[in-house]
């Protein structure tokens, strides 16, 4: 039994290894209230590997223009959002997540509907690009 144990162990270590590039995960998209207005797009992004990754835009052909943003807390205790130029992921995790970093998505496609999925293409300063179908939410809807 130890053996096996250990058998595995070293598998899923070599595999870990072999993962060169980020990994997005957990990626959906909470659709505006009112049509016309910015959705806001969230997901995990793992370094995936021995490099230092930043993330420098999120496209998609469903939607015009993307920017990366962040929410703190501003003057007075108010929330305020601000534009970021990148966001450096390191050789770690990085969650965006409502009332943090975020996606604002301008243009949405008026096709997407609450239940389907949307492409997001992450594109990082090293070339690489990870595609994956994040899950639509409407705007009143509990987040996935």
């Amino acid at each position: 039994m130890k053996t096996r144990w250990a058998a595995l162990v070293g598998a899923a270590l070599m595999l870990a290894g072999c993962q060169k590039g980020p990994v997005v995960s957990d990626a959906w998209v909470r659709l505006p209230a009112v049509p016309g207005r910015p959705a806001a797009a969230y997901a995990t992004i793992h370094s995936g590997g021995s490099a230092d990754h930043v993330l420098v835009a999120v496209t998609s052909p469903a939607i015009a223009r993307a920017e990366l943003h962040e929410s703190m807390a501003g003057h007075g205790g108010m929330m305020s959002m601000q534009p970021i130029d990148r966001v450096a992921i390191g050789r770690g995790v990085v969650t965006f997540a409502p009332g943090g970093r975020h996606v604002m998505l301008f243009g949405v496609s008026g096709d997407l509907r609450p239940g389907g999925t949307v492409p997001l293409t992450f594109r990082f300063a090293d070339k690489e690009a990870v595609t994956v179908d994040a899950k639509l939410v409407g705007a009143g809807d509990p987040a996935p």
